[in-house]
């Protein structure tokens, strides 16, 4: 599932993206801002987040009855409402499975360099 929310954020898969987070989800980008997944998705509604590069390294995944933990350091190159972002992310994510399929419950991001 990270894989396939890699591709989802790369192509701004809004109908993945709407699936796979969590209605209460709750994330903290690197400035402390608290992101909801109302944020998010209108974020990549309107184009606000172009994704050049976005290059996986899985450090830790962690399967706990139905709830999973995953670290992934992200070599990043994009924008982010007009301003640039780049360098490596290491990504927190907590995802558990609900009736209707595996959804992302919250995260945390911060930058490494």
């Amino acid at each position: 599932m990270e894989e396939r929310l890699i591709e989802g954020i790369k192509d701004s898969d809004i109908k993945f993206l709407e699936k796979s987070l969590h209605k209460d989800l709750l994330f903290l980008a690197p400035n402390g801002q608290i992101i909801t997944k109302e944020m998010d998705l209108a974020s990549h509604r309107a184009g606000e987040m172009e994704v050049e590069q976005l290059i996986p390294t899985f450090e830790q995944v962690r399967i706990i009855g139905d709830t999973a933990l995953a670290v992934v350091v992200y070599d990043t190159k994009g924008t982010m409402l007009g301003n640039p972002i780049q360098g490596k992310f290491r990504y927190f994510r907590v995802w558990k499975q609900f009736p209707d399929g595996l959804k992302v419950m919250g995260g945390r991001c911060i930058k490494l360099d």
